[in-house]
């Protein structure tokens, strides 16, 4: 049996969980989530907590055991705590501005960069070199970082772009110059 998959989600009073055929819905303070529940996996509500089970040890239900019980035990942590993604922004010049519900970077180019937000994410800027994304998703907040992180990927030698909050970049050393040579 999976490891993660018999675990318990644990469920913090002011979230109410809805179970309808093969829909869950996970509702609390911050919003409302919904997620379809595979054949295979059967999710049953237990004072206080959820449970996740699966009917059989085929190999594709064992696969989304563990899988359905991080998905929803990040649905319950998104609605009533919510997830936030910081990015860092390297290099001279470079820089975020809020516009509107949006983002605007200026990374180098010679443009400005504009990026939406989607419908539950909101952006928050505390400093030029510092984005912080922020939604009730743990899913759509990882790729929509993942997306302005892709407009200036950190480069290896001068570490110039932009990087999450605790990414290390490896730094490669530079030109190493001529050596012995004539």
């Amino acid at each position: 049996m999976s490891r993660i998959g018999r675990r318990p989600i644990p469920v913090p009073s002011g979230v109410t969980i809805t179970i309808n055929n093969r829909t869950v819905d996970v509702k609390g303070a911050n919003g409302e989530l919904s997620r379809q529940i595979p054949e295979g996996i059967n999710v049953e509500q237990q004072d206080g907590s959820l449970a996740v089970t699966r009917v059989n040890d085929e190999p594709n239900v064992r696969a989304l055991h563990g899988l359905m019980r991080a998905l929803l035990s990040n649905m319950v942590t998104g609605v009533s705590a919510g997830f936030t993604r910081a990015l860092v922004i390297n290099g001279v010049g470079y820089r975020a501005t809020k516009n509107g519900n949006g983002l605007r970077l200026a990374v180098g180019y010679s443009h400005p960069v504009d990026i939406d937000a989607p419908q539950g994410i909101t952006f928050d800027v505390p400093a030029p070199t510092r984005v912080e994304v922020k939604g009730i998703d743990k899913e759509l907040v990882g790729e929509i970082a993942a997306k302005i992180r892709s407009v200036r990927p950190p480069e290896p030698y001068l570490g110039k772009g932009i990087r999450y909050e605790n990414e290390t970049i490896r730094r490669k050393a530079g030109k190493a110059g001529k050596v012995g040579g004539k």
